[in-house]
């Protein structure tokens, strides 16, 4: 890079109930209470300045930022306060606590740990504790804040020797999705529709308030649920449901939205439903709390910043931070319908069709199911016709095809029958459907045996694994590369399995932050997702680098891709997007792949 690297960290003033531990990053640096103590700032190898309140500003305008590489630990914070509190923007956005989740997954990626992991033998490179002084202190003295420059400065040299350390072992892609999602949090582009939020946070207020006062039951009795449960068996007559508390193993009230017996007991006495909805009126009030959050998270411009955790997952999914979950916001909700593109612009939704089934299919070598998503048949309509011995249609046999539905995107992992019958009783797909063990087991032994490609695939996958306890194993295949106990990936990066070995009782274990177990559905499961994470990706970056679309990815959500594009030629705008994601990268050149999309003046998809 042909770029002036700015290694930096902010040290700014908190205390018991004003840190970043009680409040999201937007909230800290927006508070009348934020104060910056100093800065300390690296050029390129240069020795590191600590700059203190009177001389910050001064010195971070003085940076020529549009030629200039941000390197921090927690981007999205240093960034944050550089883009909104400083307004300044750089060329390109680095952040190491990023890069060590992705190179080093299911580890911690705190500046403390990632030093004591990179350099275990250096004593010299470790972070301090003196910022703990300073807690509560709004104006430094002389000796406090030479104490906390000191501290600084040791922070920059290690993350400006992480990111040297790393630099090497990341791949060119990941690193520009480094610098995507950061900018998308620090150079936010969607529109918030305030308006709108406000009148459901307040619609949603009013029904819980309505529900309560329709109940004739104290709010206190509802929130409780000692109290609750004391109110059903001596007010309704009933015998409240009961569960083993997992922590005491004693019998505790069993009247969470999630406890099967307490919505057998609404289904049963439905003439109490005013109390039932009452008691969740208490209890949930999450699309309230949700709608305020993202009201709180708007700029004074309109605009709202998108917090995406890279590398979430140690399959290398995105997940959700700063208490807005943009991983979860579900189809037509006012969340996604108030996310709005700024004027003369348009929101282009599209997403990949399919593309787990259709990676496990590619990597079973399943074929005939291959060749049904080449020729865009209905694959779930398709197995349900193998089960129910008779064609099944989309439009006649709804019921029917949403078992295959069901059958298809459930059981390429190694689910069993009961997981199976328990899952379409539970509704988790689709609406609930009763199913006995034995016509569940039998779905299951059908899928199997139709696709008998995805069970071989869970064993060679096991086996593969298993061989790279042995240190001298090394073996590629479907762009995979399998040795040391880690499946490389076609971008360089791997899935760890760290410390990887068979238990006494013949389980192959390994280490994560916990002790985990894996088996031959559950490494498909995490190749899969890795692989079709890359193909997402992949499309995310090349949409962004293609000027003749001229566009912003400023969100993504398992396998959709949001932008914002100009509102000329839309149509052909999305034909460009969606040619983009169907193209099949050079590891995998024959897997057929989808999508569809569209576009609005808002996240309506």
């Amino acid at each position: 890079m042909d770029r002036t690297l700015v290694t930096l960290d902010f040290e700014t003033y908190y205390d018991s109930k004003f840190s970043l531990t009680k409040l999201t990053t937007m909230d800290y640096v927006r508070d009348e209470r934020f104060k910056v103590w100093g800065v300390g700032i690296k050029i390129d190898s240069d020795d590191t300045e600590w700059y203190g309140e009177d001389e910050a500003e001064a010195a971070i305008h003085d940076i020529d930022w549009e030629n200039a590489t941000l390197v921090c630990h927690n981007t999205p914070f240093d960034g944050y306060i550089l883009t909104r509190y400083y307004n300044c923007k750089p060329a390109y956005y680095v952040d190491t606590a990023a890069m060590s989740r992705a190179l080093f997954p299911g580890q911690s990626a705190r500046l403390k740990d990632c030093a004591q992991r990179m350099y275990p033998d250096d004593d010299t490179m470790r972070k301090g504790e003196e910022l703990a002084d300073a807690k509560g202190i709004r104006d430094l003295d002389p000796e406090l804040e030479d104490a906390i420059a000191g501290y600084c400065i040791q922070d920059v040299a290690l993350t400006y020797s992480l990111y040297k350390s790393m630099l090497a072992l990341m791949p060119q892609s990941e690193l520009d999705l480094i610098d995507m999602t950061c900018r998308m949090f620090c150079e936010p582009k969607l529109i918030l529709n305030r308006e709108s939020l406000i009148a459901f946070r307040d619609t949603e207020m009013q029904n819980s308030e309505a529900a309560i006062e329709a109940s004739g039951v104290d709010r206190k009795v509802l929130s409780s649920n000692q109290q609750f449960a004391a109110y059903i068996k001596d007010e309704l007559g009933l015998v409240p449901p009961t569960k083993k508390s997992p922590t005491t193993g004693k019998d505790i009230p069993a009247l969470g939205k999630n406890d099967k017996a307490f919505t057998q007991m609404q289904q049963l006495y439905p003439q109490y439903g005013h109390i039932w909805q009452a008691r969740k009126a208490v209890k949930s009030r999450i699309n309230e709390t949700r709608a305020q959050r993202f009201i709180d998270a708007a700029h004074d411009d309109g605009t709202i910043s998108v917090p995406l955790r890279y590398y979430a997952a140690h399959t290398g999914r995105f997940g959700g931070t700063e208490k807005i979950n943009m991983q979860n916001m579900p189809r037509n909700s006012p969340l996604r319908l108030a996310l709005c593109s700024p004027e003369d612009q348009l929101v282009y939704v599209a997403d990949l069709s399919n593309i787990e089934a259709r990676m496990l299919a590619w990597l079973a070598d399943e074929d005939d199911l291959l060749e049904q998503f080449r020729d865009g048949e209905d694959i779930y309509s398709n197995l349900a016709s193998v089960i129910y011995d008779r064609p099944i249609n989309k439009d006649d046999d709804p019921t029917e095809r949403f078992v295959g539905k069901t059958a298809v995107l459930g059981l390429g992992y190694g689910m069993g029958a009961n997981k199976f019958q328990t899952t379409l009783e539970a509704g988790a797909m689709g609406p609930p459907m009763k199913f006995s063990a034995r016509e569940a087991q039998d779905v299951v032994n059908t899928y199997r045996t139709t696709y008998s490609g995805v069970p071989l695939l869970w064993k060679r996958l096991e086996l593969k694994l298993a061989n790279t306890i042995n240190p001298s194993y090394e073996e590629e295949w479907h762009g995979l590369t399998f040795k040391d106990r880690k499946i490389y990936l076609p971008n360089g990066l791997a899935l760890h399995y760290n410390n990887l070995a068979y238990s006494p009782t013949g389980q192959l274990t390994y280490d994560s932050r916990v002790k985990e177990t894996t088996w031959g559905g559950r490494i498909a499961e995490n190749v899969v997702q890795a692989l079709s994470r890359i193909i997402v990706t992949d499309a995310m970056l090349a949409i962004q680098s293609d000027k003749a679309l001229d566009a912003d990815v400023v969100l993504t959500v398992h396998d959709e891709i949001v932008l914002i594009s100009n509102s000329i030629n839309p149509d052909v705008t999305m034909k460009k997007i969606i040619d983009h994601m169907c193209t099949p990268p050079s590891w995998a050149s024959d897997i057929p792949l989808d999508a569809e999309g569209g576009y609005d003046t808002r996240y309506s998809k």
